[in-house]
């Protein structure tokens, strides 16, 4: 036996009989997707990314996003036979702008020849300074870039509706935002998230709603993924913490251990106390 085996926890039954992750035709068992951004170098990304477990990778595709200030190239430090990339259009603020900008991120991934090329997560944002998205344009992108045969990831706000029309206009996966991107809020409106869960999945049990943008800390993904979120992509959480590499450890078992929770069922809330003991045959303190 290696020593990574070794090392390796031994899945629970819960674990081992949950459905992998499916995005259009994409099937993938980590439920954490990691951004590629805002590290302070491409080894401490590199070491962070394998520390996550995760099996997907986000890379903006603008060309001068895939260069760090000495020219070297992000992907010569991502392992594309290990990772599936997923291709983001981040910084595009026009539908016409992300679709040129996904339909590059095909071309780039179709020379590496990874499976990533058919995908694209959709980012059109309304204003530099919030980071949301432009829902308008958003869906203008979504229903040009399904024409264009890409299975479509939508950053959306929390908008019910919006996400509605993003499912009918045939995107792979509807990804509300917790907060701003960046911002580390968390999940600011746990009831909106619940709604489009809710009605994303009325028709499609298994249509995947991935939260996107907001996590700060392993508790924001948990609370996600026990809301019944499908996974979570985060970035900012990992690459701007103290410590990237135990921060992606940590995210890789909330996301895991949210996932657990919500599988299992919580207890109902309730106002009063309920005493774990049985009270019948216990001998009072009076008698």
């Amino acid at each position: 036996m290696t020593q990574e085996k070794a090392n390796s926890p031994t899945p629970t039954t819960a674990q081992s009989e949950d459905l992998p992750l499916t995005i259009g035709t994409h099937v993938l068992s980590s439920r954490l997707i990691l951004g590629s951004g805002k590290y302070k170098s491409f080894e401490m990304m590199q070491e962070s990314v394998a520390a996550s477990g995760t099996q997907c990778i986000t890379i903006a595709v603008r060309r001068e996003k895939l260069y760090d200030g000495t020219g070297r190239n992000i992907l010569d430090y991502i392992d594309c036979q290990r990772y599936t990339l997923l291709p983001n259009t981040a910084g595009c603020y026009d539908a016409a702008t992300a679709v040129r900008c996904a339909l590059m991120g095909r071309e780039i991934l179709k020379a590496l020849e990874n499976p990533g090329a058919d995908w694209v997560k959709l980012e059109v944002l309304g204003d530099s300074r919030s980071l949301l998205p432009d829902p308008i344009e958003s869906l203008k992108a979504t229903e040009q870039l399904v024409k264009h045969g890409l299975q479509v990831l939508c950053y959306t706000s929390d908008d019910p509706i919006i996400a509605r029309r993003l499912k009918d206009a045939g995107a792979a996966a509807v990804m509300p935002a917790g907060s701003p991107i960046g911002s580390g809020l968390g999940v600011a409106n746990p009831n909106n998230l619940k709604i489009i869960l809710a009605d994303l999945k009325r028709e499609q049990k298994n249509y995947p709603v991935i939260l996107d943008a907001g996590v700060g800390t392993a508790s924001d993904a948990a609370i996600a993924m026990e809301l019944g979120a499908d996974g979570v992509l985060l970035n900012s959480a990992v690459a701007r913490a103290g410590d990237p590499i135990k921060m992606a450890v940590a995210m890789k078992l909330a996301v895991e251990a949210g996932r657990l929770a919500r599988l299992s069922g919580r207890i109902t809330k309730s106002r009063y106390g309920s005493a774990s003991s049985p009270e019948i045959g216990v001998i009072s303190d009076r008698e």
